[in-house]
């Protein structure tokens, strides 16, 4: 059933004069924008397309159709189609990382969606946020150079790292090692690709942010790089080890995630300077290095939930927004410091607290009651070891 045509061109001459109708194209314009930028190559973490062989159906490849990925990103994933199995696997193992990190923070590192991942929240340019993009640059270079030593890439294989310097002569230096050069600069091309890909006028906010962006991820890379190490295998008669062969091993993702962790708590807070270089805050402190984290905002309040800010708000725990530190659950109660007491006999002695004994005065808290704590003097337990 059609209206009459008088009518609909009536209605139609009458939405287009108004004001309110040129309000709303911009602001959709300005939502579908903002929901394209939103979006990350961090969906690959949760994108069923795990596989090498769902990357082309035919002579269709999937990559244009990927969401969260840029246009440079896109051209890569033509070019290396079976890398995208491990850039998801180590967005993945990025992102479960941040969780464990964060699982007693005020943000936890959850997930919202499959396009951004972890929401809004990423469109402040906080601590949180250059950790997170820390983190997942940090995974693909993990997942990509251990799949090279499995042989799984068509474009790599075992590490060709050379001798370290310090090797006994005796040792062989062989064997089949992670392929961390491969991966750090892999993960270099890929990740980096989006914030390379942006132009934004010197000095400008945005130019900041991808400032910023790019030295989280380099951050990331460069901390897998620190802690690889030399790993070596025995060879001999009954296990003599009077041989050994010896190849270049990445460490277990968890130091990682705990290297940048600390990172993330001494992180430095930078602004632009006049040439549109970012530069510390404070003087003070010693100026960042490309290992460290830096962020340009402040963390926001994410003991509530706020739509504006896309904090999710702190549910089923403890939030405590006048705490010290960065967006921790309790300062004052869950990082374990070590004070000097009076002992019985008069003298000062060092105590350790536990986690024993902060998950105690956790549930202290929580239920308003008095709890039995019981603390042990180190020194005593040193003398008895001995």
């Amino acid at each position: 059933m059609f209206l009459p045509y008088g009518f609909t061109c009536s209605v139609f001459t009458s939405i287009m004069d108004s004001r309110h109708f040129i309000f709303t194209v911009t602001f959709l314009a300005f939502f579908m924008q903002t929901a394209v930028e939103a979006s990350s190559w961090w969906s690959l973490a949760m994108n069923p397309l795990l596989i090498p062989e769902a990357y082309i159906i035919g002579a269709q490849p999937l990559c244009s159709q990927l969401v969260g990925l840029s246009q440079g990103q896109k051209k890569l994933c033509q070019l290396y189609q079976d890398h995208m199995q491990y850039i998801g696997e180590g967005a993945k193992t990025g992102i479960k990382e941040c969780q464990y990190q964060f699982r007693h923070r005020r943000w936890n590192c959850s997930t919202v969606d499959n396009s951004s991942v972890f929401g809004r929240v990423m469109q402040i340019g906080s601590r949180e946020t250059a950790f997170t993009y820390a983190i997942s640059a940090a995974g693909v270079v993990n997942a990509v150079s251990r799949a090279c030593r499995e042989g799984e890439l068509s474009s790599c294989g075992c590490s060709r790292a050379a001798r370290p310097k310090d090797l006994p002569r005796d040792w062989l230096w062989g064997g089949c090692g992670d392929n961390l050069n491969y991966g750090y600069r892999f993960s270099k091309e890929f990740v980096d690709a989006r914030e390379r890909e942006k132009t934004y006028q010197k000095g400008t906010y945005d130019s900041a942010r991808l400032l910023m962006n790019l030295h989280s991820n380099e951050a990331g890379r460069r901390t897998v790089s620190d802690l690889a190490h030399v790993s070596c295998k025995c060879h001999g008669v009954s296990g003599s080890c009077s041989l050994k062969t010896c190849w270049l091993q990445l460490a277990d993702f968890r130091k990682v995630g705990d290297a940048l962790k600390e990172k993330y708590d001494s992180a430095a807070s930078m602004k632009l300077n006049s040439r549109g270089k970012l530069v510390q805050v404070n003087n003070k402190f010693n100026p960042p290095t490309s290992y460290d984290l830096i962020y340009i905002d402040p963390s926001p309040d994410y003991c509530m939930r706020n739509e504006s800010t896309g904090s999710l708000g702190t549910m089923g725990r403890l939030c405590n927004k006048t705490s010290e530190g960065h967006g921790r659950l309790r300062a004052d109660v869950l990082r374990p410091r070590v004070r000097p007491v009076q002992s019985p006999g008069g003298r000062e002695v060092p105590l350790q607290v536990s986690l024993v004994l902060l998950r105690q005065m956790q549930e202290m808290h929580k239920n308003r009651g008095p709890v039995c704590l019981q603390i042990t003097d180190l020194r005593e337990k040193k003398r008895k070891t001995i």
